[in-house]
């Protein structure tokens, strides 16, 4: 039966939230395949402990659980420090910190395991890549204010506004780029070295206390919580440079244009919109709306972001336009014309009347979304089968045996690329996990066995590296790398 056909009908409370998606959408949303390339610095050591981390998972939770649940911690601990320091400038108790570290940790790592669970329960799904995005968008807002209040920022509202705002256009750029070429790209320095970043930021204000940050330092004459800020300035350089170069070159569409047929150029009305009116209300509020209340005014910015950059991703799953024109925009719109009339109500109250609203809409609006994609796939958002994967499944309990099938899902999460076969070795006494990655290969391959050997034929990426060392896989384990070209041939002897 074709995803489509025969979609469950949706209950009277479910029709209630909308259909954001049209029948030509939805049938593109069926045709889309997650592409990514590239592979970040800390990404190769930290796989090892994802890997490890992944078989303490039970196959009975659904990957998407796992990525609401780490968000969840990130936004939990967050908000613990937004209550001590609301105006980022207070320094809150050092457990607040540890906890903030301790938070974001737990986060990178369930989402970087989420994709591997959808792999290893047959569950990999457009739903999938759609749910880790969305989560990820409201994950930046709150990173960057937690980051914020770490260093006290506070003290320095022109800094605090631009480290608050510049890791959402980071990320909107990143997923702008990949509406534009059709492959999610990653550089070496990407958001898994800004996380542990993060934490280290987290882990100095604990033991140093917030206070630190204000620290002079000698000859330079300049305090100390500048370089946060001079890191963030060169990460935005860096990452940029790469992003805009994709944009204005990279198009695939026709006559370079993005993959749904539109100009490069088009989102940027997005994104720029948010930011135009970020900094006006900011600079123009006689009664210093944002300096008095910068968690709340980034926070009620930041539901807006979140919306607009969910529409970026489900516009490049489903080859559509993305329109400007959006219900999002209305609590941003309040404040200004507030301002406008002379602030004829209270700037605090129009805000927390504009966080209400956009929350509620970005909130309504990634449900309804997740809610259509679930009934049209056949999927269920929360709950899986717990069905092994192919290449997981056990041949006979008690003898030597190994079923490698073919990798023809993708990742819902951004840290695993690349072809990731994994064998699971059953013998009367012992049980070896061999894992297998094999760096930077993107397209799929296939493996036998014939009870002792593992025989894996992969593509003809040519960044693999036929050295890469293999010895941890398992006791006694050999790779014999064979020299057959155009297709390499990696045999691994397993006992």
């Amino acid at each position: 039966m074709a995803a489509g056909a025969g979609a469950r009908p949706a209950p009277r409370w479910v029709k209630a939230l909308g259909e954001p998606l049209s029948a030509a959408q939805l049938r593109r949303l069926e045709d889309h395949r997650y592409s990514a390339a590239g592979e970040s610095l800390f990404e190769p050591p930290l796989q090892l402990f994802w890997t490890w981390l992944l078989q303490w998972i039970p196959l009975w939770i659904a990957p998407n659980t796992i990525t609401l649940f780490g968000l969840a911690i990130n936004l939990f601990t967050t908000l613990v420090l937004i209550f001590y320091c609301p105006t980022v400038t207070e320094e809150a108790p050092y457990w607040t910190y540890l906890l903030c570290a301790l938070g974001l940790f737990i986060y990178q790592s369930l989402d970087a395991i989420d994709g591997k669970q959808a792999r290893r329960t047959n569950s990999c799904s457009p739903l999938g890549e759609l749910f880790d995005h969305g989560c990820d968008s409201l994950s930046t807002v709150f990173m960057a204010i937690g980051a914020s209040i770490a260093v006290r920022l506070g003290t320095h509202p022109d800094w605090l506004f631009f480290c608050s705002f510049v890791g959402m256009f980071m990320f909107y750029c990143a997923h702008w780029q990949t509406y534009v070429s059709g492959v999610l790209r990653f550089g070496r320095v990407d958001v898994t070295e800004i996380q542990v970043a993060l934490v280290i930021v987290f882990l100095l204000s604990t033991f140093g206390g917030a206070m630190m940050w204000d620290y002079t330092i000698p000859i330079l004459e300049i305090k100390l919580k500048i370089l946060p800020v001079l890191g963030v300035v060169g990460g935005l350089i860096f990452s940029c440079s790469n992003y805009f170069h994709v944009i204005l070159h990279g198009g695939v569409g026709k006559n370079g244009s993005t993959i749904a047929g539109t100009s490069v150029l088009s989102p940027g009305l997005h994104i720029g919109l948010i930011i135009i009116l970020a900094i006006m209300i900011y600079k123009k509020s006689a009664t210093n709306v944002f300096e008095k209340h910068p968690c709340l005014y980034t926070l009620m910015f930041g539901c807006v972001f979140a919306k607009v950059a969910q529409k970026l991703v489900i516009a490049h799953m489903t080859k559509s336009e993305l329109y400007l024109q959006d219900t999002v925009f209305i609590g941003p719109g309040l404040l200004f014309l507030d301002q406008y009339f002379n602030n004829f109500i209270d700037e605090y109250v129009v805000l927390w009347i504009a966080m209400v609203i956009t929350s509620f809409d970005m909130m309504i609006y990634f449900s309804s979304l997740c809610l259509q994609i679930s009934r049209h796939l056949h999927l269920s958002i929360f709950k899986t089968s717990y069905q092994q994967a192919p290449e997981q499944k056990l041949v006979g309990p008690c003898s030597s045996r190994v079923s490698v099938g073919r990798y023809d899902g993708f990742p819902t999460g951004h840290h695993s690329r690349g072809l990731v076969l994994t064998a699971l070795v059953i013998s009367e006494v012992r049980h070896l996990f061999a894992y297998i990655h094999l760096h930077d290969i993107i397209t799929s391959g296939a493996g036998e066995t014939d009870g002792s050997t593992i025989r894996v034929l992969a593509g003809t990426g040519p960044g693999f590296d036929f050295q890469h060392p293999l010895s941890w896989l398992a006791p006694g384990a050999t790779p014999v790398p064979a020299q057959a070209w155009p297709c390499w041939e990696y045999v691994c002897h397993c006992g």
